[in-house]
This record gives C-alpha cells, structure tokens and sequence, in this order.
C-alpha cells in the first residue's frame, strides 16, 4: 500500500473506472487512458487542472470539504467512497488513536459456548479475516471454514474453496472492498501489510481489485454456496460485532420452510458431534 499519498491513489483510480459516456463525455478512440483525463475530472470538479494535478501526486493532501463534495460528485462516488475520501484527506500520516490496536485473536469463552449450540453454521473471524472459532456446522458446510485459516487467502488462492462460491467474482469483489474500507488510513499496521502484500503477490484478482480503491462497508447479507451434496444453498448471513475485542461473529441461516432451511437441516443431523 502507498503510505504517503493514499488520497491520489485513490482518486488516480477511481478517475480510471468512470467511462466518459457515464458523465456525458465522448468515448473517441484516440484515448490511451482507462477512465477520464486529469483535465476532465478537473473540469467537472471546478477546479484547475493544475490543482488536480497536485492532488493526484500527492503535493497536496488535504483539500477543503468543498473540493472534496466537488470530487465525489465528479467522480460518481457513492456515500461511503465519499466518506473514504474524507477519511484520506484528514489523515495526517499517523495511525488514528481509535485504531491503533490490533483486534485480538482470543474469542470471549461465552461466544465460543455460542457457537456450539447453535444449529446454523457459525463462526468467529478477526478484522484480518483470520478464523479464530468455529462450530461443526460452518466446517460442514464449507471445509476452508477451519480453525487457523483466512478467509480471504482461502478464497483467493484455493480452488477447492472457490468451488463452494458459485458468486466467487461478486464475492470477491465485495470483500476486496470491504477490506479496505476497513484499512482506511490505518497503513502502518503491519498486520494488514502483511496481508495485501501476500494476496497481492499470489493473486492476480486480489491486486487487481485492490487496485480499484473501491470501498463497502458490511457486505451483502446474502449467501451462494455450492455444497457438493446438498447442492446450492440461498443464505442469509450475519455479521454481528464483538466489542471491544474487535471480532465479527458470522451465521448463515436460511428463510424458514425452504429449500435451503431443510437443507441445513439436513446437515446438522449428518454432521457428527
């Protein structure tokens, strides 16, 4: 990750996704850009080509609310790539105070009593996507879903877990996003380092999307697996935070009656103790 110019970064890439059809520019074919040009985004913004120049190379960091709303709506932003955007120009190059832990790898003894009663799969991850606690149900359902494994390393580099997510390039997608709405400004943990440096190098879909700057907070609720007897399953899934340790508790779950419901049904009672 870029530590001393996290605000141009993203602007250079979210520049490179907009089409120039989307906000009522010619196509052309003599355009040896993705996206639009600096001199457009300007344009649209407002502001001098010059001064946009400046932002994207990082000369300067922290423009105004007003350049920032101008930016936003420039560049299509949604509401939280707007909040992004704020949250990169505010930082100053040092780790936020309400950040500056790491989330902790201990999962509290009452929620780990949780998951074995429940009759859903379930389990417990940190903000790295490290599982740290898991019930037999999560482990039927899905193999990768052990004890020691992350999420998204799992997802990325293993065929046999891809095979369960028949959604695997939206899924993808969304916890790329997710993943850096959640880093924000926090480079310097070496954790999260870590992290992106090893999926970068062993995943060209991971570096490609990391490469958007693309943003989302939360994820679908939603749920595709591909079970190899039970076939494909419709879930439900929630994220229920664990404070103040940090942790996420995820449940899958299906709407009562149907197919899917029984097919969980079926794998509890299949599933061993």
């Amino acid at each position: 990750m870029e530590k001393d110019n996290l605000l141009g970064e993203f602007l250079r890439a979210r520049r490179e996704l907009i089409r120039p059809d989307e906000v009522g520019l010619p196509s052309g074919s003599r355009r040896r850009v993705p996206g639009l040009r600096r001199e457009e985004v300007a344009t649209l913004a407002g502001i001098s080509a010059e001064y946009y120049l400046r932002l994207e190379q990082g000369r300067d960091k922290h423009p105004s609310q007003q350049v920032l709303d101008a930016l936003g709506d420039a560049l299509l932003l949604d509401r939280e790539s707007r909040a992004h955007s704020n949250e990169l120009a505010r930082d100053r190059g040092r780790r936020r105070p309400d950040r500056a832990h790491e989330s902790t790898s201990v999962v509290p003894k009452g929620i780990a009593l949780l998951l074995e009663t429940l009759n859903v799969p379930a389990f417990v991850m940190n903000r790295y996507r490290d599982v740290l606690a898991v019930n037999r149900m999560a482990s039927a359902l899905e193999p990768s879903l052990q004890v020691g494994r992350n999420r998204l390393i799992s997802l990325f580099t293993d065929e046999i877990a891809r095979s369960y997510h028949p959604d695997w390039e939206s899924s993808t997608a969304s916890v790329v996003a997710q993943l850096r709405a959640d880093i924000g400004t926090d480079y310097s943990d070496p954790r999260f380092q870590s992290l992106v440096g090893e999926l970068s190098l062993r995943s060209d879909r991971f570096l490609m999307l990391w490469s958007r700057h693309e943003v989302r907070i939360g994820g679908s609720d939603a749920a595709l697996i591909d079970h190899p007897e039970l076939g494909r399953l419709h879930l439900l899934r929630e994220k229920l935070s664990i404070d103040p340790e940090g942790l996420v508790l995820v449940i899958y779950h299906a709407a009562p009656g149907s197919a899917s419901a029984h097919a969980l049904e079926r794998l509890f009672s299949e599933t061993p103790p």
